[in-house]
């Protein structure tokens, strides 16, 4: 099975069907945390809408439309990665991110969102990876520039969360931008 270290304890590997017990436990364990950024948070409260959420994932990833990984530290699904848009004729992808709060501040986010451009430029020859977040997220935001990514600009009342439209920042980063620092 595929397994890609983020530290001693912590690894990135496929988040599937399979795993809906265990990703229903994860969101309800981080429910409250991952509230004010995330809209699937507000749709799988329970085992059987899990794997509908996850099954959704494995579907775009077999029309190569998409990807979903969890992050495991010591043997808990404690976040994620995935690639909400994943367009191979346009050479754009979407990378998102979330990580309970136990495990913040070790860097994991960083390390995962590095190995998912790698591969996504690297292997797939995607010439460009966004990353958008509400302007409150400054986490998310303080990752985005780690990265290495250009902030762009702003998509007014454009993401629906919690029956409230946000605006969205949007960063991204352009494959040569990517292969001369990343």
């Amino acid at each position: 099975m595929f397994a890609h270290p983020l530290a001693e304890d912590a690894e990135l590997r496929p988040l599937e069907p399979w795993h809906a017990d265990e990703f229903a436990a994860h969101a309800d364990r981080s429910r409250a945390h991952l509230a004010p950024w995330l809209p699937w948070v507000e749709i799988v409260d329970d085992v059987d809408s899990a794997r509908r959420w996850l099954q959704t994932y494995a579907d775009r990833q077999a029309r190569d439309e998409g990807r979903l990984y969890g992050i495991w530290v010591g043997g808990v699904l404690s976040g994620g990665t995935l690639f909400r848009v994943f367009d191979t004729r346009a050479g754009m992808c979407e990378l998102g991110v979330w990580l309970a709060p136990e495990a913040e501040g070790r860097g994991l986010v960083t390390r995962a969102a590095r190995h998912m451009i790698d591969w996504a430029v690297g292997e797939r020859g995607m010439t460009r990876v966004e990353w958008r977040t509400i302007p409150a997220n400054e986490r998310s935001m303080a990752v985005a520039r780690r990265l290495g990514m250009t902030r762009e600009g702003v998509l007014r009342a454009s993401f629906p969360l919690g029956g409230t439209l946000h605006d969205t920042v949007v960063w991204a980063l352009l494959a040569d931008e990517w292969n001369k620092g990343g």
